[in-house]
């Protein structure tokens, strides 16, 4: 059985870690846009019409 080295194990691991935080994060930024959105839509006054 071939032995990986300690630092790519460091690697690795490392890199793992980051791409469940950036998945944590994206989730994050897609929750905060869509209460964005919904904050926007609830304010917005359908009967006013937006000057082009």
């Amino acid at each position: 059985m071939q032995t990986i080295a300690k630092e790519y194990l460091l690697l690795f691991n490392t890199l793992t870690d980051a791409e469940e935080t950036l998945r944590r994060l994206e989730a994050r930024l897609m929750e905060a846009q869509r209460q964005a959105e919904e904050l926007f839509m609830e304010n917005t006054d359908p009967n006013i019409q937006n000057p082009d």
